[in-house]
């Protein structure tokens, strides 16, 4: 795919300016962020549903409607995670059809990250960068880490310094420099964005934000096409900067505008936070214009603790125009969101799944949700990251000596019950 003249630039999404196809993540005009921008015209007769299907089950076979110059050179195996029909959770959430967008087996580090890294990388390789990195809340950091010793790119990761301890080891392996700073995520931001302005390095959620973002529109395209090319009532997304759940509407209205799927869209789209770092909810629930920054984020969910989202102000417009709404729960009920999902699904998801989870329920309940229509929800990261969280709330395995009256004792198998052995 050379030399790719339907990305037409970065577009200010305040004043609409055009700026070219360089690392530049705001206007210099207004302060506006900036987003790619397509020439939808030019693409329309390239893409059809044959073609899709024709190619890997990846999220590049949507790569005319990514913003990269040439073929992608990093992470061509990211994307194509299953859409999961979750009969036993719908029982118990008491609704009729219900999906889960899984993510958590996404390769290479189990979670969407890996989608937007690959493109944000792929699109350092071809402006000609070597050294790349991030701020993060752990996912990002995995997915960075192991997608640019997969590249041969050299690695700086700023995370706060109260990170999972399994997400800090999960990046360090891959051979990236961590660096562990005392402060909240958005601190951390704030340097990595000061060490862009003076360094020029790429960093994919700083200066490649606008090319990174648009990998989560896979996301989307994915959950179209696993639906028969079509559109599901409700999606329900976690929100940590904002941008995920407007990316998965991204996708749909470029599916519809380019005749792949033949509906307008329709879809409500719902946004879950942490009670303990909610501003994006908070915003949507007490009808404010834009959000109130969170200065200390309290919760055990990591991954979604941003206290002043990026796609704060997008993502809430976002929920109030297509007639969704947004939520926050308790660490308690992230807990028994995240074992509900893995006793009726077998899906382990992290603490991002499990908040995306009880905020469905809590919609539901509310009547928000209605319980005879489709709604997708999305798990973003696998709780393989996160078994902190649910330690206290499971039980200590029985231990036993190696004897069957042992276990039929703690079976509760009476002894006239047993079956007789086979001869």
């Amino acid at each position: 795919m050379p030399n790719n003249n339907a990305v037409l630039g970065l577009k200010c999404r305040v004043c609409g300016k055009l700026y070219g196809k360089t690392a530049q993540f705001f206007c210099p005009d207004d302060s506006g962020p900036l987003e790619v921008a397509y020439d939808y015209d030019a693409i329309k007769p390239t893409v059809s549903r044959a073609k899709f299907a024709a190619r890997p089950r990846n999220m590049w076979r949507y790569r005319e409607l990514l913003p990269l110059d040439g073929e992608p050179t990093v992470g061509p195996q990211v994307g194509g995670t299953p859409l999961v029909r979750a009969d036993r959770l719908a029982d118990a959430l008491g609704v009729e059809r219900l999906w889960i967008k899984n993510d958590a087996v996404n390769f290479p580090t189990l979670s969407f990250k890996d989608r937007v890294v690959s493109v944000a990388l792929s699109k350092a390789r071809e402006l000609g960068m070597r050294m790349v990195g991030c701020a993060s809340t752990g996912n990002l950091a995995n997915s960075v880490a192991a997608l640019a010793a997969s590249a041969g790119l050299e690695t700086v990761i700023l995370v706060p310094a109260d990170l999972e301890r399994t997400k800090i080891f999960g990046t360090a392996v891959y051979g990236a420099k961590v660096v562990k700073v005392a402060g909240t995520y958005d601190q951390v931001n704030r340097l990595c964005t000061q060490i862009v302005m003076k360094y020029g390095w790429g960093f994919v959620n700083v200066n490649l934000r606008p090319f990174y973002a648009e990998g989560s529109k896979t996301v989307g395209f994915e959950i179209a096409e696993d639906l028969g090319w079509r559109f599901p009532q409700h999606v329900v997304s976690p929100m940590a900067g904002g941008a995920l759940i407007g990316k998965i509407y991204k996708a749909f209205t470029e599916l519809s505008r380019l005749g792949i799927v033949d509906q307008p869209v329709t879809t409500k789209m719902y946004g879950a936070q942490a009670a303990g770092c909610n501003p994006i909810s908070d915003c949507v629930k007490s009808n404010r214009e834009r959000h109130k920054p969170i200065r200390t984020p309290n919760t055990i969910c990591k991954s979604l603790a941003i206290g002043d989202p990026a796609d704060g102000y997008f993502a809430a417009q976002l929920i109030k125009s297509t007639g969704g709404w947004a939520e926050d729960v308790t660490d308690a009920e992230i807990v028994e969101g995240m074992q509900l999902l893995a006793r009726t699904e077998g899906i382990f998801a992290e603490t991002a799944g499990g908040t995306t989870l009880a905020v469905a329920k809590k919609l539901i309940e509310q009547g928000r949700i209605p319980r005879n229509e489709e709604i997708v929800i999305c798990v973003t990261g696998n709780g393989l990251k996160t078994q902190d969280c649910v330690f206290d709330a499971l039980d200590e395995p029985s231990t036993i000596k190696p004897a069957l009256a042992e276990f039929e004792e703690l079976a509760g198998l009476a002894a006239e019950t047993r079956e007789p052995a086979l001869v």
